[in-house]
């Protein structure tokens, strides 16, 4: 009797890992047909613009998914960006088409609105676009003439800086709130 408990007991577990194995899990894989050219990529883009990149910041949500936020300081622009820095959402790179962008390197900047990196819509550019690095993008640059220089003046680096510092003061406040609470709640608990 125990034999055959224990022989249904080693089937019951090689039938829940195989069981295991055949589940289809969600992957991402990231695969770019032809690059578009130049004049349909411009037409696609809402964000066309070279620049510098100042800062690269890798950002993980609570679910896990994590994505770079770049900032740009930006040189030329041909269509929808008229600030002087832009920050441009991607992914980490690999299986979620991330471009990896270096920090004081320039890129020619091929960018639209997109959710794909978050709930909000941002300005996100990937691998598949035409985005590259400004010394290789000789024939974009020829095909789309001289751009104009960015109208207005911002400085996102003191704001991001600013924010922050704001959310590290909101944490400290709730921190002290947490522990006076604690105490108020400790001595009335003692007092019984």
């Amino acid at each position: 009797m125990r034999k055959k408990i224990l022989v249904t007991m080693m089937l019951s577990v090689v039938f829940c890992l195989f069981s295991l194995s055949i589940v289809p899990t969600t992957s991402y894989a990231c695969s770019c047909a032809q690059p578009p050219s130049v004049e349909d990529e411009l037409e696609r883009s809402q964000a066309v613009f070279s620049g510098k990149v100042l800062e690269v910041k890798v950002q993980k949500n609570f679910k896990g998914y994590v994505k770079k936020r770049v900032l740009i300081e930006v040189a030329e622009t041909w269509k929808g960006v008229s600030e002087s820095q832009v920050i441009i959402t991607t992914g980490s790179g690999g299986g979620d088409c991330g471009y990896e962008f270096q920090v004081g390197q320039e890129y020619l900047v091929y960018a639209t609105e997109s959710t794909m990196y978050g709930d909000k819509a941002e300005l996100v550019t990937v691998i598949c676009d035409r985005t590259t690095e400004l010394s290789a993008a000789q024939e974009d640059l020829t095909v789309l003439g001289e751009g104009k220089e960015p109208t207005e003046q911002v400085d996102l680096v003191t704001e991001q800086a600013g924010i922050a510092e704001s959310n590290a003061m909101i944490a400290v406040i709730v921190a002290v709130g947490i522990v006076l609470l604690s105490f108020i709640v400790w001595k009335r608990f003692k007092k019984r």
